[in-house]
């Protein structure tokens, strides 16, 4: 059925997920009457299309990390409405061979004339996709619809009295979770979208796409921005690594660096490269670094003590060679169809925890046979034998499978699961010296390993970790497993242990890590560092029990006199973080404007004992995804799209993933393009198919 009356819509956020939102409305636009009109108000104060993070103009030393076949703003499902405009990345950098696109820049052409499908293209490339599909999409604006875009932050969504009276309330929300959208009967709302400049948007539906947003510094942070304003020491809090001023770090002068993950990376390529250094080839194959004398001495700290794993070099997204056997989509469905909420770690653990096994397993006994005592055929009868999930081997299956193990494989070559994300677990040494050798000893290791590709069993392993997170991506939505197990078992442990392992960065990362601090670059602090502020030395400390202390080789035991862990200082420090996704802790006056008039409120989730936590993401409800109120009232007219879901999804900070075209489609790699079809449809009062 056709649309007949005009529709008024606030898309506030204009990065990739808010490019889709309007993609998808575009796609959903089905006018029934000459008069029928649909008016986009795109809000934000950056570019549209690239929004926020994604800017082109940004350095190239910037990579994505996710290779070029991978990401995209347009949907592919078959059962959506077919795009107007726009492709997959990939298709875009295609097509940009034959018929280059005129507001390319020359650093553009350059990056594109290297760059494959397996390549990790620059974020500054993708966000001139974004900007390409998104002007692609504006000139083929159907009949009836116009676009306006405002380059101005919104600052507070209100409701406002409509023709029909004052906006209703709509009441707790159904047993069904429905709730009539706007242009259904019952719908009707309208908001006043106020936005920096003064300009007030009258709209009848609001869209937030809000991205990353910046967030107050916990108590820590505060008091290390503090002392370093007393002190005259340099701070820079987390931020999204494009927005920061890298030249206020001095050369020379050493600059403590906290977090190790993928924004490591960015600071690490910018205080080098970014200053004129060059990696070289190396005789052994690997690469040297040849600094240019104006890069600092960077100290590098984490919790574990090393970076994430590299990337392994693989044809696809997923390893081929690695298929899920019980972490199945079917099998993990069969929890809902029996009326079940399971648990993390009691139902849904398990299952990856047999896929992980096997995956090292057989890729051992497939690529290095000789390690397979008894033969590997008779091995991986037996431990196929040992990981099925019958009745009568539920309990003590681990039990089971270690066995078979251990009477296989010899020591030097079982996986040590746990150990592979905690690298430098359990060990202690006597200098930072000797932790310096270790983690290059590991970086080199990991890029070799990431080199083999399919034929290593511990890529493989982390291969399973992979799938495996894509199949619960799904499971785990809209409230489908146990709130004390999301609390305590999916985002208490797993997260950060599946990130460590299987969100890395390209190999190469891993390669130009270990000549930085063969070079003398670059430094470790040590795992579990403790950070502080030295106010007589007016400096930034850091040290690691494990490096130099009381636990290190001779220093005669804990308690042992004079003896100190080998402590850092420098008068800079850099938290190589992004800012916190919880939106309690934002600093967006919008985000807090809904908050603070109830429109808005984070979900709380019990824990196992029975207390309530502030979880980080919005109460929702689905679908299309719309805020829960303080009153515990559905807000009518408002949707959330993106990362201030993330207590009702995990995973949201990858946008979508395109279509493979050989290997598993799970389909959590297009939710998030079906989460924006969806609030489209609700927008234009379409029925959800």
């Amino acid at each position: 059925m056709g649309i007949s009356q005009s529709i008024r819509t606030a898309l506030i956020g204009a990065g990739p997920r808010g490019t889709s939102v309007l993609e998808r409305l575009l796609a959903n636009w089905t006018p029934g009457a000459a008069d029928a009109s649909l008016h986009i108000d795109v809000v934000d104060p950056f570019p549209a299309g690239p929004g926020h993070v994604w800017q082109p103009g940004q350095s190239r030393l910037y990579l994505m990390n996710t290779q070029s076949f991978y990401p995209t703003v347009v949907p592919q499902e078959p059962e959506l409405a077919a795009p107007l405009a726009g492709g997959t990345f990939d298709q875009w950098r295609q097509r940009q061979e034959r018929e280059p696109d005129p507001e390319l820049s020359a650093g553009d052409r350059e990056e594109l004339a290297g760059l494959t499908s397996s390549d990790f293209p620059s974020r500054a490339l993708y966000g001139r996709y974004l900007r390409c599909t998104l002007e692609e999409l504006i000139r083929r604006l159907p009949a009836g619809v116009t676009v306006e875009f405002h380059r101005s932050a919104a600052v507070s969504v209100r409701p406002t009295a409509t023709a029909e009276g004052p906006v209703p309330e709509t009441g707790p929300v159904p047993d069904d979770g429905h709730v009539p959208a706007l242009g259904q009967a019952g719908g009707g709302a309208r908001f006043d979208v106020a936005l920096d400049d003064g300009t007030v948007l009258s709209v009848d539906s609001v869209v937030l796409a809000l991205g990353h947003l910046e967030s107050r510094l916990n108590p820590e942070q505060r008091e290390l921005q503090a002392a370093a304003e007393e002190l005259g020491l340099k701070y820079l809090p987390p931020a999204v690594p494009a927005d920061v001023d890298w030249s206020v770090i001095p050369a020379v002068q050493p600059v403590l660096v906290r977090g190790m993950g993928l924004n490591f990376f960015d600071v690490m390529g910018q205080l080098t490269e970014g200053r004129g250094g060059k990696f070289l080839p190396a005789a052994d194959g690997g690469l040297t670094y040849q600094p240019s004398g104006r890069e600092p001495k960077i100290i590098a700290a984490s919790r574990r003590g090393t970076p994430y794993r590299a990337k392994a070099a693989l044809a696809g997204y997923y390893p081929a060679s690695v298929s899920l056997r019980y972490c199945t989509e079917e099998a993990l469905a069969k929890f809902a169809a029996a009326g079940i909420v399971p648990g993390f770690d009691h139902d849904l653990w398990p299952l990856l925890h047999r896929d992980v096994l096997w995956a090292y397993y057989s890729t051992l006994a497939r690529s290095q046979p000789g390690a397979v005592g008894t033969g590997p055929e008779a091995f991986l009868a037996a431990l196929e034998e040992a990981l099925q999930p019958h009745a009568h081997s539920t309990a003590k299956w681990e039990e089971a499978a270690g066995a078979v193990i251990a009477a296989h494989v010899d020591q030097a070559h079982r996986l040590d699961l746990l150990g592979l994300a905690a690298p430098l677990a359990g060990r202690t040494f006597a200098s930072r010296a000797e932790l310096d050798a270790a983690v290059v000893e590991y970086l080199l290791d990991d890029a070799r390993r990431s080199a083999l590709g399919e034929q290593d069993p511990v890529k493989m392993a982390i291969g399973a970790l992979h799938h495996g997170r894509a199949a619960l991506k799904t499971v785990v939505a809209d409230g489908g497993i146990t709130d004390e197990s999301w609390v305590a078992g999916l985002r208490g442990w797993f997260e950060s242990f599946v990130e460590g392992l299987a969100s890395g960065p390209p190999a190469l990362r891993a390669e130009q890590l270990a000549a930085l601090a063969r070079a003398g670059v670059v430094s470790f602090v040590g795992p579990d560092p403790k950070f502080g502020v030295d106010r007589k030395a007016g400096a930034f400390t850091a040290a690691s029990p494990w490096v130099g202390g009381p636990h290190a080789p001779g220093s005669g035991g804990p308690g042992a006199v004079g003896d100190v862990p080998d402590r850092v200082e420098a008068t800079a420090m850099i938290e190589a973080l992004a800012p916190a996704n919880r939106v309690a802790v934002n600093a967006s006056p919008l985000l807090e404007q809904l908050l603070a008039d109830g429109l808005v409120r984070p979900r709380l989730m019990m824990s196992a004992e029975g207390m309530p936590v502030q979880s980080s993401g919005l109460d929702v409800v689905p679908h299309p995804y719309r805020p829960v109120g303080a009153n515990g009232a559905v807000t009518e007219g408002i949707y959330v799209l993106g990362l201030q879901l993330s207590a009702a999804q995990w995973g949201t900070a990858i946008a979508a993933e395109a279509r493979q075209q050989q290997g598993p489609a799970y389909r959590s790699g297009q939710r998030t393009l079906r989460d924006a079809d969806e609030i489209a449809r609700g927008i234009l009062g379409r029925d959800l198919p």
